[in-house]
């Protein structure tokens, strides 16, 4: 694990919306939990960066009791890590850790992909192509925040049409861990899923050709995660400071 960065409190209070005047406190939450998790998504707290719990209260002009609501459902969706008498973290995955979470969606995903194989209605065909078309939009309007959530959502939409209801809430989670370690190991470039290869399962699984609709998620998330790992390597290793004063 990578050691504890400074408190990350500031950061998370960047996001425009973090003032917060309503009284709801569901609403009040909903503000907090968007703003925290946008920080996150965005690239903007590093791994193992503390948020402290008074600043954030502060920052966000709510008391601590909605704040520890906030924090509480975070830890739970993976997105920070909480630790008794210490606080919320940003995670600081290692390359196993990362390795894991990948092999779990390898896993999940290849059982829904048989599921679907053959399958797929006239309007799930509707419902997968207008969603991404909705990443291509994103991605051409240079929306790296959008593009990751469609990004990370058609993997949940494939889970719902093969009707995994109870599989949805552990995709829902591993996609999410996933979105944010692309996050925070390559905010500048946003790296994440591409349309087209989406595109390619999804006209492998209307062909009923499972054998190419396994090997095109295979090779989509193989891809994704040795991008990760690759940045999680270099930020590791440090500056390379022969390519940096080399020239």
């Amino acid at each position: 694990m990578a050691p504890r960065s400074r408190s990350a409190s500031s950061a998370a209070a960047e996001t425009p919306s973090h003032t917060v005047i309503e009284d709801d406190p569901v609403t009040i939450e909903e503000r907090i939990y968007a703003s925290i998790t946008a920080a996150l998504l965005q690239g903007r707290l590093r791994p193992g960066a503390q948020l402290v719990e008074r600043d954030l209260a502060a920052a966000f002009g709510c008391t601590r009791g909605a704040l520890r609501k906030v924090l509480a459902r975070l830890g739970f969706e993976g997105k920070l890590v909480l630790e008794a008498n210490r606080g919320a973290f940003v995670p600081s995955p290692s390359e196993e850790d990362i390795r894991q979470v990948y092999r779990a969606r390898q896993i999940v995903e290849a059982g829904i992909v048989a599921a679907l194989c053959g399958s797929l209605s006239a309007a799930h065909k509707r419902r997968l192509r207008a969603h991404v078309r909705g990443e291509e939009k994103a991605s051409r309007a240079g929306a790296v925040e959008e593009s990751v959530r469609l990004a990370g959502q058609f993997h949940v939409l494939l889970t719902e049409l093969a009707g995994g209801t109870e599989l949805l809430g552990l995709v829902g989670q591993l996609v999410a861990k996933t979105e944010l370690y692309k996050a925070l190991f390559d905010p500048s470039k946003g790296s994440t899923c591409s349309a087209d290869e989406h595109m390619q399962i999804i006209e492998a699984l209307d062909a009923g050709d499972l054998h190419a609709a396994l090997a095109a998620m295979r090779e989509h998330l193989s891809e994704l995660e040795e991008r990760v790992v690759e940045q999680v390597r270099r930020s590791a290793a440090g500056e390379d400071l022969v390519a940096v004063f080399g020239a």
